[in-house]
């Protein structure tokens, strides 16, 4: 009989030899067939050359090019790569000092050895041309080309935005970015970065010691190819943008231009604004530290963030509310004493109808509606009437962000009902407790985008579209189907004749009529003077519009700060805005030279 210890020692050879066989023929194929093995362990490595995607081009609505590219070159490093090498020499030639060197480095060495990071950024043309002859002469340093930003025109810096460096936020939350990568940070460039980035390309190389490329790796087979960004048509009538620009020069406030049929942005100015191009570069970090520091705020978008008290602009919509409630029509009147109660008004004819009222903007009549909307019978409780009075207000888009597509749109304010509550308790407050609101007055805040949609609503008697500032993104030249949808605001359209009509008489209403002195030959302009009370100096100068009356073909809010009534500084810019995009020219030179005359910023600087 057989001993079984015997067996199992033969069992126990075989498994070895099977498993040294197993791993000799691993070493084997490591050593001898597999070459990205012996790449790695010879004095050969492997470069990863990433191919950096020309990012998409922006148009604005008419075909003009506002954005492109420009040819742009960093200076990588790997850390582990580098050998002994003349750093005064390599300094010289890359135009940066010794200890500069030697602290880039060090960032470099905590970032990764092996994986490759910006050493130097944004090296001019010049610069790449030297470097790149004598690279071999410093292993581990490559140049890769990348692009950067180059535009038309100094404008639109708040709609286009501008494109910085993903920090580590942005690459430990997205495996698309690395180190090095550029992102974009406002306006178009953030809102539609996945369209307009493209995909990066990846080439894998041969680099021997001393740096240079041997050759593919695998001949190619694994690198990938770069595919440019989708091009951009915006809504933007760049004319007009610059024109709006140009008549904000010195002064402080915004100017939004819808078009009311489709709820594309023609023009959006925030002033004080900037040259796009000062954050492009490497000049991007010093220049961006002076525009952060600027009293004047520059980097502020007005349009889409600076929350206002709309003023008398606010009356349209207080009437068409008190129409919809069914609390006045449109031949009631209410006189005027001028005021009512607490609340004063100038001087003019008494009584007046609702159409009558708005050419006047007498704060006697919305006064007197608003407060019939609140304690009018129909509701349970002035709370619960206020809280109907604010769902139309939001059906208009106020209170709340209209999902636009910029990124850094703010919601206004429009109080509840329990707001109130906690101020002066639980049924213990009327309309006259928060009548300034039918005024425009009091808590509410408005955006100027707000504003502009709120004026594209009535132009179309009763309903909007989102505002959006991009037209078609990539091929297909279609909009985004989240602004093809009508908002409807809950007024029955014909609500909007007398309004419309009171609006009309603002500007042709003759003697009496707030904004008479704007209008334009051949184009009835439908508009609301305001002024918008400010606590911390001069109230600011409100007016919105719409033109033509029929089939109207722009719609627009304009807030001048601390310029006092609508009619002498806010109406005139809006009139001349409509006039060059409805006729393609300016008919009043004198209005014009007034308005670009003026410096409002030196005034507010004096006192």
């Amino acid at each position: 009989m057989k001993d079984p210890f015997i067996n199992r020692k033969y069992i126990l050879v075989l498994m070895i030899m099977l498993a040294s066989l197993m791993l000799l023929a691993r070493l084997f194929y490591i050593q001898v067939i597999d070459d990205s093995y012996r790449a790695s362990a010879e004095s050969n490595v492997l470069r990863f050359v990433t191919h950096y995607p020309a990012r998409g081009l922006i148009y604005d609505r008419n075909g003009r090019l506002l954005v492109s590219n420009k040819a742009a070159y960093d200076v990588m490093v790997i850390p582990g790569q580098t050998t002994v090498l003349d750093t005064v020499e390599f300094c010289e030639l890359a135009g940066i000092t010794v200890e500069s060197f030697r602290d880039r480095i060090r960032v470099a060495r905590r970032y990764s050895r092996m994986a490759p990071s910006v050493f130097l950024k944004q090296i001019s043309a010049e610069t790449f041309g030297v470097l790149q002859e004598k690279m071999y002469r410093f292993p581990g340093f490559y140049v890769q080309t990348r692009t950067l930003r180059e535009y038309a025109k100094p404008v639109a810096a708040h709609i286009l935005g501008y494109v910085g460096e993903v920090d580590d936020n942005i690459v430990h939350s997205n495996p698309y970015y690395k180190p090095g990568d550029y992102i974009g940070i406002t306006g178009i460039e953030k809102s539609y970065e996945e369209q307009l980035r493209g995909r990066k390309g990846v080439n894998i190389y041969l680099v021997d010691v001393h740096g240079r490329i041997k050759g593919s790796f695998r001949d190619g087979e694994n690198d990938t190819v770069a595919f440019a960004g989708s091009d951009i048509v915006s809504t933007i009538d760049i004319d007009l943008q610059e024109y709006g620009e140009l008549l904000m020069k010195n002064k402080s406030g915004s100017i939004v231009a819808i078009e009311p049929s489709t709820g594309e942005v023609l023009a959006l100015v925030s002033s004080p604004g900037y040259d796009p191009s000062l954050l492009v570069g490497r000049v991007r970090s010093d220049n961006f530290r002076q525009l952060e520091q600027d009293t004047l705020k520059p980097l502020f978008n007005r349009a889409l963030m600076a929350s206002y008290p709309p003023g008398s602009t606010f009356k349209p919509v207080v009437g068409l509310i008190a129409l919809q409630e069914k609390v006045i029509t449109a031949g009631t009147g209410f006189g005027c004493s001028p005021g009512y109660l607490f609340v004063g008004c100038h001087s003019h004819p008494s009584p007046l109808n609702l159409a009558d009222a708005i050419m006047h903007s007498c704060n006697s009549y919305f006064c007197q509606a608003f407060r019939r909307t609140l304690e009018n019978g129909v509701y349970s409780s002035v709370s619960e009437a206020y809280e109907r009075w604010r769902k139309y207000l939001t059906d208009f888009g106020f209170g709340n962000r209209l999902n636009t597509d910029f990124t850094n749109e703010l919601p206004g304010f429009i109080p509840q009902s329990t707001y109130y509550d906690r101020y002066y308790g639980a049924g213990r407050w009327r309309a006259l407790t928060v009548i300034s609101l039918g005024i425009g007055q009091g808590e509410i805040g408005t955006t100027p985008l707000q504003m502009a949609s709120m004026t594209a609503a009535i132009a179309n008697r009763g309903y909007f579209y989102t505002p959006h500032i991009v037209r078609s993104a990539g091929d297909t030249g279609e909009t985004p189907t989240q602004f093809t949808g009508r908002h409807m605001t809950g007024i029955d359209s014909t609500n909007f004749i007398p309004v419309i009509e009171g609006m009309d008489l603002v500007v042709s209403g003759g003697p009496g009529a707030t904004a008479r002195h704007i209008g334009i030959p051949g184009v009835t302009i439908c508009g609301k003077t305001g002024t918008a009370e400010n606590p911390h100096g001069k109230d600011h100068s409100v007016f919105i519009a719409f033109a033509p009356k029929e089939s109207p073909r722009i719609a627009i809010a304009v807030y001048v700060e601390n310029a006092g009534f609508g009619s002498t500084m806010a109406a005139p810019i809006a009139s001349l805005m409509m006039e060059k995009y409805l006729t393609g020219k300016i008919h009043n030179r004198w209005r014009e030279e007034n308005i670009l005359g003026l410096n409002l910023i030196a005034v507010e600087e004096e006192r």
